[in-house]
């Protein structure tokens, strides 16, 4: 197993995704969540009004938060040298490459990650779906949809009950590349 994880989730302010207003994350280590974490971001432009109400972050709610050029300086250091761990893992990394570009900001160009949609297909193979909401259901947690701080746990939480089933996460490592926007070949 990797030294060490981190499941994430964000949130956005509008459709343009190059944007975040609110980040949760969970590390795990040696097979446990040692550590969350969550924030409302702020964005540093306009809000949707299909994004509010999906998330219920407003403006408001974001006034006097970290920006995201800011808050890199905590998260960088976590993000560096681990397996990113998303649901839906494509769309978390390409808002997180639009982010760092809109602030100037130069990472890794390529990073590995694992997708916990992909990794509860394999695991849970007979559920109507495997959106966040419906596999947190089957395994029984606790989730407040679409606020980053429970998505991100509950991320955590499934990437744990797979890796609990016998599941390698190695077969589900890819890298992304945060220039392009893509899974790497």
């Amino acid at each position: 197993m990797e030294q060490r994880m981190i499941a994430f989730d964000v949130e956005t302010p509008n459709s343009r995704n190059d944007r975040i207003s609110a980040i949760g994350l969970c590390e795990i280590q040696d097979g446990e969540i040692t550590r969350k974490f969550y924030t409302l971001v702020n964005p540093e432009t306009h809000f949707d009004p299909f994004h509010v109400a999906l998330t219920g972050i407003t403006p408001e709610l974001v006034q006097g938060k970290p920006t995201f050029d800011v808050l890199w300086l905590l998260l960088e250091p976590l993000f560096q040298g681990s397996l990113l761990v998303a649901h839906n893992a494509t769309f978390d990394l390409s808002v997180l490459g639009k982010c760092l570009a809109a602030y100037g900001i130069v990472w890794e160009s390529q990073v590995p990650y694992a997708c916990t949609c992909r990794m509860s297909r394999r695991c849970f193979p007979d559920l109507v779906n495997h959106k966040l909401n419906t596999v947190s259901a089957f395994l029984g947690l606790d989730l407040h949809h679409h606020h980053a701080g429970s998505d991100a746990l509950a991320c955590g939480e499934i990437f744990l009950a797979c890796l609990r089933t016998g599941l390698r996460p190695a077969a589900f490592r890819r890298r992304f590349d945060l220039t392009t926007l893509k899974t790497c070949r």
